[in-house]
């Protein structure tokens, strides 16, 4: 993947209106096909503590829900390939003490898709009031609330699931894991990972408060002391720094250049982990008949109703956002991604809908990639006349 510039392009405008619009202190974006050039342009500053952080594509962004698909599923989609796991499996089979009830009887299929009845989100922090050993006994008593398999509603609590899963399957935390597996054959240790250092790493700046899981942890009548506390390096996401800054939902942070590759593998082109077959499912409708978004294995679908990718998303397209302002899409044919990378939450966690961004940012990448390809085809097409004359 060779990475190009792109000042003065109407991306870095767009982005530029939207810091000054407050939506964002700052934005890093890469477009462009997975298996030629890329564009990238990084607008704002890093850290509004200090006047010299400004991003660059070597910024780590706290990636939140982008953990879905990019560790998660493909982590399942190995252990699939393993034969460790099967789109069957249930819960109960690979964590013991999640056994012989409705938690427990969920299969991998149901938690891959968001259609396994688990309620939204959970504060397991205050539910378990801090002890990590009291997980599995919270995890058994949450109540299903619909018949798996009926209707899709987003789960942070199914991917936790899958996490503890193919930690038990490994027996080892998911961080070593995805190192292991992902990080380390693909060269991307120095673009994605848990836990970043501060002192090693350039971090987008993230909340200093969590208001927004202090609100609705006061709103279920539990006390909030026991949300963990924000520190570089660790994630907005309580659940996931409960668990130690690693957990199946959210917990990763990294580049667009990361986030951009690791995408790579789903589009069927040059895939170096999986194959095309292999990771269909993920990015193919897995819940048809179903109320709901449209969802593959982890990803949505840019087939769902009001989501952020837009028309210049294909249908067949495939991508997913998160908390902090991130967001990635990309489509199988061409093999074009979009990464945004927003530090939305810094300092205060904004409830402001970044959807029309994120679909503008699509729309003029989409032109500027289609122009630079028009242009590239015309200077081969001229080269080739001349050699023949």
């Amino acid at each position: 993947m060779r990475v190009a510039g792109a000042s003065g392009s109407d991306v870095e405008r767009l982005l530029a209106r939207a810091v000054a619009a407050g939506f964002f202190p700052g934005a890093v974006a890469m477009w462009g096909r997975a298996e030629g050039r890329q564009r990238c342009c990084a607008v704002g500053r890093a850290d509004i503590r200090d006047p010299q952080a400004g991003l660059s594509a070597d910024t780590w962004f706290d990636l939140a829900s982008l953990t879905k698909p990019l560790v998660t599923t493909l982590l399942v989609v190995l252990a699939l390939r393993d034969g460790a796991l099967a789109a069957e499996t249930r819960v109960g089979e690979v964590v013991p003490e999640i056994r012989r009830n409705p938690v427990g009887d969920l299969q991998v299929r149901h938690l891959l898709t968001h259609s396994s009845g688990l309620p939204a989100w959970l504060p397991l922090y205050c539910l378990t009031e801090g002890r990590r050993e009291r997980v599995a006994g919270v995890l058994r008593r949450i109540e299903v609330e619909r018949r798996p398999g009926s209707e899709v509603v987003y789960s942070c609590i199914g991917f936790i699931l899958l996490g503890l899963m193919l930690e038990n399957l490994a027996a080892t935390d998911l961080a070593a894991l995805f190192h292991s597996r992902v990080l380390s054959p693909m060269g991307l240790r120095e673009e994605l990972g848990f836990r970043p250092d501060p002192n090693q790493r350039s971090l987008a700046g993230g909340a200093w408060e969590p208001t927004v899981e202090q609100r609705m942890v006061l709103e279920r009548g539990l006390d909030p002391k026991w949300i963990p506390a924000l520190e570089p390096g660790l994630p907005d996401d309580g659940n996931a720094r409960f668990f130690g800054g690693v957990a199946g939902n959210a917990g990763l942070f990294g580049t667009a250049r990361g986030v951009s590759v690791l995408t790579a593998e789903y589009c069927g082109k040059t895939p170096l982990l999986v194959t095309s077959a292999e990771v269909d499912p993920a990015v193919t409708l897995q819940t048809a008949g179903m109320k709901g978004q449209d969802r593959g294995w982890g990803w949505q679908l840019a087939t769902s109703v009001g989501c952020s990718a837009g028309n210049a998303v294909p249908g067949n397209g495939f991508g997913h956002t998160g908390f902090t302002g991130v967001s990635v899409w990309a489509e199988r044919e061409q093999g074009r991604i979009w990464v945004l990378l927003g530090n939305r939450n810094h300092p205060g966690q904004r409830g402001k809908d970044l959807h029309p961004i994120r679909r503008r940012f699509h729309a003029l990448a989409a032109l500027e990639s289609d122009t630079v390809s028009a242009c590239r085809q015309f200077q081969l097409a001229r080269i080739s006349h001349r050699r023949s004359q």
